[in-house]
């Protein structure tokens, strides 16, 4: 099973775990596992067309999904998923 670290916006999914377990041969897969598991979270992901949102970053242990195969991305057994929404704002 694959880690999943959870940032700190989604922990309300689920039951303010920073980490789960999920199951998946892709990131496609594991994203689909996590919304099995706790229900919400997908929709916080993924945008209408089944994509990641634009907002959201997701890594295969050091390396954004963008840069792979996006969510089918192949994932083993001992990655780390790491879901990190984009910071902005500021001021001048």
């Amino acid at each position: 099973m694959a880690t999943v670290f959870v940032p700190t916006a989604l922990r309300r999914f689920t039951a303010g775990q920073s980490k789960v377990e999920a199951t998946g041969s892709t990131v496609g897969e594991v994203i689909g596992q996590l919304e099995g598991s706790y229900p919400g979270i997908g929709e916080r992901l993924l945008d209408e067309n089944g994509n990641v949102k634009r907002f959201i970053n997701v890594f295969r242990n050091d390396d954004e999904i963008r840069t792979l195969d996006g969510l089918a991305t192949t994932v083993g057994e001992s990655d780390k998923i790491s879901i990190v929404p984009a910071m902005a704002g500021g001021s001048r």
